[in-house]
């Protein structure tokens, strides 16, 4: 007998995979929805993770290989909930080759999935390919043995993959479902969507295209696919549109809960509301889920204007209440199977949903009343000025006004818009000379009209230099005093200003001020505004002024320390590479006189002996001496040679290279040793998890190592002294101990149930008959959980299987903020339809707690203990009531 197909979106999902699996592709973790592709905000397609190696760039992870990968789209997000299939938030299932099988292979397995495994007829089932692939029309008919009639040929802009103008690409082919095939083979037109829905997309890149458009067949052809997780499940459940599979209708069901509502009985502007909630709720605990915050800038601000729909759309429904962390424990509920990070993450998901919504909902209200006004007025659209005001008064995105706008059969004036939006600018431009600055904001200020500092600390760490600006005590000014706390700007300095992970210098400037005492402003930190370098710091003796000439010295010791440790990292990076995954990326980093920390892409931890393995492969490095080798070259040139980018990072087309040769080379802008041998030493210090594939290495190198090693070897001398152990018998004396206190607490947990049977016998007496009942409740204090539970079951056993015997007491008699209830059913009270644990858990809500258990025995836990004798005569009154 055939297997059921895969009917849920989980059984979709792992059947696809296995298949694959089985068919010899290595399995791929979904990447983050926050993508190392620096010329994307978002993961928009499940084979951009895979876009370096079909490139060229990056070593492939395996010859095959499948995947589930979480994609983010919103070019189109206004058909969210409108259309029957449209999501920002998707699943898109994958199986990719990396030169090996290509076009038969891949189309007869695909055939085989949709009709064997999930049982779909070749009858319900149309295929496309491009209009000059006769390939792949040969195979189709004549392999797989497709109806020709049933084999659509399309044009470039449906059925043909590009990377871009040039490079590789090739035609597609993609699997149509059928929902009208009675209709008949002639005349199908795939571009009704009422009757056809594509689910399968099969990409053969097999072709490089050069600058004039000539395509030239690649020596090493690959598959790219992707099946849509949302688009199988409808038809696999037999639903009429996406959202209502068990991977979004649960969301849906719960938002309707929230509304008071019925989704069925709701008419299409409430079911619409209902879908746009369903989906962006997946959405948003997704993306934050991966680090993204709310904010107003790139993947932040869609973020924020996905969460401000769910609130709108919430509004519209009739919620007037937060809710945006009830719809975030359900996401989370309906899809950490899949993506368990999705609970290590909870308390951050929540926050950040609890946070952005009430920031919202501080300025909604006004901003909904100004809207309505404007649209009582019946206008003919929505002016610039109205729409700037709620976007900079009301905190209304622009497109929540155009979205409002349109269901009121109105548009909104975007150019003038714009023409507010730059007005508002000219005006705080103008403004800026008048207002009180924060020191921030005033530095901004002279920055913004001064030439680009020139930098001369790659080979110099002393210069004399011209102040060009000052910034005392948070305002501009022409000149400081001793005392002062000044940001300074200089045409030309030696200092490194904050960068690329590395922090800024620290030193000094001094000169000869007027006065005829001796300038000196000690500088603590240096960063950049845009290109412009900012020295911050204290003048401790003297007077500056614009204009004077001073002469600035690096604090050499802090340069060597940040040195080593940012050297350091390349070095890191360079060994994760060659011990975890070759595919490793860099996700920031922290370079600081006295650590380092670097982030990287990495779906699991890593282990204890790979950990170990890349100390002793850098240690190796850093003792076999190299010399760096660093020049600009052309961009293009830097990554033809293979040199490594920083994720995020925008580079100009000439580029810093920083070469370790044979180890490593990377684009980098930081100061970096001359020799690896000056490192001296590296130590990683701890590996953590700082978001969903995300991994975290805090290490140390050079004089640091040495800070590091004295403090440990410091806190081993302690424990020798206070356990009487030399240093190597330490960890064997630790582990005594520990077993002794193990061996303690065992016995004084047996102790202490001992004891609580002793008292319990003395309770035996206060049982009440009730009919072939017997009922039990008492309290029992000094005593814990587990003795309580062996008690009241003791007493159950004594008194028989009509028994019910319910214990409360405060371990502690003199905590009141502990309360410990346990309940004991023998099986005829059982089968009366008293269940332990939902009774104790009712009765533990008297002391502000709750809890549950089996229907035979069950603990619950409560806060006030001042509440506990009420509740244990509640569970009396009930019992005998239930029972009698």
């Amino acid at each position: 007998m055939a297997a059921a197909a895969p009917r849920t979106g989980a059984e979709i999902r792992a059947a696809f995979l296995d298949f694959y699996e089985q068919r010899g592709h290595k399995p791929m973790a979904s990447a983050s929805l926050v993508p190392e592709d620096p010329t994307v905000l978002l993961t928009i397609a499940g084979m951009l993770p895979f876009k370096p190696v079909f490139l060229g760039q990056q070593q492939r992870p395996a010859p095959r290989a499948t995947s589930s990968q979480k994609c983010i789209r919103t070019n189109d997000i206004e058909n969210v909930g409108r259309t029957a299939r449209h999501h920002t938030f998707f699943e898109m299932l994958g199986n990719f080759s990396f030169g090996d099988y290509f076009k038969e292979q891949a189309i007869q397995w695909a055939w085989e999935l949709s009709t064997s495994v999930f049982g779909l007829s070749p009858k319900n089932l149309v295929v496309s390919v491009f209009r000059e692939d006769d390939e792949a029309e040969v195979i189709w008919r004549d392999v797989v043995g497709v109806n020709p009639k049933r084999i659509i040929r399309m044009d470039e802009a449906d059925n043909f993959w590009a990377s871009g103008p040039t490079g590789p690409c090739g035609p597609c082919s993609e699997i149509y479902y059928d929902f009208k095939p009675e209709l008949g083979d002639d005349g199908i037109d795939l571009e009704d969507d009422s009757r056809f829905i594509e689910f399968y997309n099969l990409v053969f890149m097999q072709y490089n295209r050069d600058a004039e458009g000539t395509l030239t067949p690649l020596a090493n052809r690959n598959i790219d696919t992707g099946m849509g997780l949302e688009r199988m499940a409808q038809i696999l459940q037999a639903v009429p549109n996406n959202y209502e599979t068990d991977l979004i209708y649960p969301l849906i069901e719960t938002a309707a809960g929230l509304a008071g509502v019925d989704y069925r009985a709701l008419d299409e502007k409430g079911k619409t509301s209902l879908k746009v909630i369903g989906d962006h709720s997946r959405a948003i605990t997704q993306l934050i889920c991966d680090g993204v915050t709310a904010s107003n800038l790139g993947r932040g601000y869609i973020l924020r204007r996905l969460l401000r729909r769910v609130v709108r759309h919430g509004r519209l429904l009739g919620i007037d209440k937060p809710f945006l962390t009830a719809m975030g424990e359900a996401s989370i509920t309906l899809m950490r199977a899949a993506y368990p990070q999705l609970l290590e993450r909870r308390e951050v998901i929540l926050a950040e949903l609890a946070r952005e919504e009430a920031r919202f909902l501080e300025t909604l209200e006004r901003g909904e009343k100004l809207l309505a006004d404007v649209l009582a007025a019946k206008p003919k659209k929505i002016s610039g000025e109205q729409a700037f005001e709620l976007y900079d008064t009301y905190g209304f995105p622009l497109e929540l006004t155009e979205e409002i706008a349109e269901e009121h059969g109105l548009t909104v004036d975007l150019e003038g818009f714009e023409a507010a939006m730059e007005a508002q600018r000219q005006r705080a431009k103008a403004a800026a000379v008048s207002i009180d600055l924060t020191l921030q904001e005033a530095i901004d200020q002279v920055a913004g009209d001064l030439e680009a500092t020139a930098f001369r600390g790659y080979e110099l760490l002393e210069h004399s230099s011209s102040v060009q600006a000052l910034v005392v005590n948070g305002e501009p000014a022409e000149c400081a005093v001793a005392g002062d706390n000044v940001q300074v700007v200089l045409d030309t300095t030696p200092f490194y200003g904050e960068g690329g992970g590395q922090v800024g210098d620290r030193g000094v400037l001094s000169g000869d001020g007027p006065d005829g005492n001796g300038l000196i402003v000690a500088i603590d930190a240096v960063s950049r505004n845009r290109s412009v370098f900012v020295h911050s710091g204290r003048i401790e003796r003297g007077s500056l002024s614009v204009g004077d000439v001073v002469h600035g010295q690096v604090d050499r010791a802090c340069r060597r320390r940040a040195q080593a440790n940012h050297t350091a990292t390349h070095l890191l990076q360079a060994a994760l590479k060659q011990v975890v995954d070759p595919g490793i990326g860099q996700a920031g980093s922290l370079v600081d006189f006295d650590r380092l920390r670097f982030d990287f892409h990495c779906p699991r931890a890593v282990s204890a002996a790979e950990l170990e393995q890349i100390e002793s492969l850098i240690n190796g490095w850093i003792s076999e001496a190299h010399s760096l080798e660093v020049q600009e070259m052309a961009i293009e040139k830097a990554k033809a040679a293979g040199a490594v980018a920083m994720f995020g990072e925008k580079y100009a087309d000439v580029v810093r290279v920083v070469d370790v040769p044979g180890v490593s080379m990377e684009l980098c802008g930081g100061t970096h040793v001359a020799n690896t041998a000056e490192i001296g030493l590296f130590k990683i210090v701890s590996e953590s998890g700082v978001a969903a594939g995300i991994r975290r290495i805090e290490a140390v190198a050079g004089p640091a190592v040495l800070a590091y090693l004295n403090e440990r070897d410091g806190v081993v001398k302690q424990l020798g002294e206070r356990f009487k152990a030399q240093p190597a018998e330490i960890v064997e004396r630790v582990g005594q101990l520990a077993d002794e206190l193990k061996a303690s607490q065992k016995a004084l947990a047996a102790a202490r149930e001992e004891l609580a049977l002793a008292k319990s016998a003395a309770l035996m007496a206060q049982a009440v008959a009730l009919g072939e009942h017997q009922l039990l409740v008492a309290r029992l204090d000094g005593v814990e959980g587990g003795g309580l539970q062996s008690a009241a079951q003791g007493l159950v056993d004594q008194l028989g299987d009509a028994a019910a015997v319910v214990l409360g007491g405060l371990p502690d008699p003199a905590d009141l903020g502990k309360v410990i209830l346990v309940a004991a059913f023998g099986k005829a009270v059982i089968a009366k339809g008293q269940q332990a644990g939902k009774f104790i858990g009712g009765i533990a809500k008297a002391c502000g707690g709750g809890g549950g258990g089996r229907p035979n025995l069950a603990q619950a836990g409560g806060r006030d203990g001042a509440a506990l004798d009420g509740a244990l005569e509640q569970a009396r009154t009930e019992l005998t009531a239930a029972l009698g």
